[in-house]
């Protein structure tokens, strides 16, 4: 890539490099704070935060804390949930009773269906209109 020569303007100083390097004790002040202010920040973290106390507090075997007892016998509770299912299932009964709305056992209500359809279900699913 070409690229033209710069030219100054008339008048101005010519360009160059710096003529004064950087100043050696303002970069050591610096330095030296810098490292004061890191030391001083682990002194006040080890001061709050002592490792030697929390070593002897944290020393196992941790006590052992009982986990919720939510249910007292889950199996039988369980087995107790499956029974009332499967009786709601398998019986007669009212579902509700202002609206008289009952309950049949499944075997009888899909003998039902399977013979008499659902009403307003069309009567045959997989057949084209």
């Amino acid at each position: 890539m070409f690229m033209p020569e710069h030219k100054s303007q008339p008048g101005a100083p010519p360009s160059g490099h710096e003529t004064r390097d950087v100043s050696f004790r303002a970069v050591m002040i610096g330095g030296l704070a810098i490292g004061l202010a890191v030391g001083g920040l682990v002194v006040a973290a080890d001061m709050l935060f002592p490792q030697k106390s929390l070593d002897r507090l944290l020393k196992p075997p941790f006590p052992v804390i009982a986990e919720p007892r939510l249910q007292s016998d889950p199996v039988a509770d369980m087995a107790a949930f499956a029974a009332r299912e499967k009786n709601a299932l398998n019986s007669f009964g009212w579902t509700d009773t202002d609206r008289g709305i009952g309950h049949i056992p499944i075997d009888q209500a899909m003998q039902e269906i399977a013979r008499e359809g659902i009403p307003g279900w069309p009567a045959d699913a997989g057949a084209v209109p």
